[in-house]
């Protein structure tokens, strides 16, 4: 991922928590270093420890953060799963924004690893979707692929995807498809949707300019019929869109598709619970905030 965007990411999460004036609380600590721990409050697939580091880092260089364990291993409640070391005010200023982007990806982790679970010994990947957190995007993406899925496109300039209101505005998925495969890029791959026989019939004259199609919100057992017929004209890949939850995956894991999305790795997740302790004077700093 560009280095770039992250650091420019992550310093506008520090000023939004500094403003104008900085951390009034933690500028009045004696000027001393310490050491600190992060510590997992319950089980979960750590995610996010790069971003950790960077915080640290691009707030005070002096800081030190080593990591214990790696990205997308399990914690157990208690586990110490990395360090920090430098000037005490620092830890405490980029503490919060380092907890906030850890709590929130291995949270996403920990539930697309349920989701990749489910589909063990099958064919079929697993692929997130453009459902995210605006601002958040290459962060939530990130800790998708640590929990084990693929990722879909990144926005509306890496790929190409004909949806229903392309169609609409089109009068038709034969049209759509001409129109958009006259304008893109030689290198995009082109997907499009389909919502039901009428449409996936639409789409054979122009299917060989297709890369991926997305039977989106099909019934379950029709699924083979309509894959058999695309699988007679062409060897394009197929997904398999909306209405997916952890249930569903089982019967989806036997179907002759390539790929499922689902937004739910994303949506559906919530933050797992660790901390930060700080070290000092035989005593622990608690984390309340």
């Amino acid at each position: 991922m560009n280095p770039l965007l992250v650091e420019q990411l992550i310093v506008n999460f520090l000023n939004e928590d500094l403003g104008v004036v900085g951390d009034i609380t933690s500028s009045a600590l004696p000027s001393k270093r310490v050491e600190a721990v992060f510590i997992a409050k319950e089980e979960c697939l750590l995610c996010g420890l790069p971003f950790a580091r960077k915080v640290f880092s691009l707030y005070d260089p002096s800081v030190e953060f080593t990591p214990l364990l790696g990205e997308g291993e399990l914690l157990k409640p208690g586990t110490v799963f990395a360090r920090v070391e430098g000037p005490v005010s620092s830890i405490l200023t980029c503490e919060r924004t380092a907890l906030n982007l850890l709590q929130r990806l291995s949270g996403i982790a920990t539930n697309t690893r349920r989701f990749v679970e489910a589909l063990k010994d099958s064919r079929v990947k697993l692929l997130d979707t453009r459902k995210t957190t605006p601002g958040l995007r290459l962060f939530e993406k990130y800790a998708t692929r640590v929990g084990g899925a693929l990722n879909h496109r990144f926005g509306l300039y890496d790929a190409v995807m004909v949806k229903d209101n392309h169609i609409a505005a089109c009068g038709g998925v034969e049209e759509a498809v001409r129109r958009v495969c006259a304008v893109k890029p030689a290198t995009a791959k082109v997907e499009v949707e389909v919502q039901n026989w009428n449409e996936l019939r639409q789409l054979l004259p122009v299917l060989d300019l297709v890369d991926i199609v997305m039977l989106d919100n099909w019934p379950l057992e029709e699924v083979p019929e309509a894959v058999e017929l695309l699988r007679k004209r062409s060897s394009v890949k197929i997904e398999l869109s909306g209405g997916i939850t952890l249930d569903t995956l089982k019967r989806v894991a036997a179907l002759p598709v390539d790929y499922v999305s689902t937004s739910k790795l994303i949506t559906a997740a919530t933050w797992v619970d660790l901390s930060v302790e700080v070290c000092g004077d035989g005593t622990a700093y608690d984390e309340r905030s």
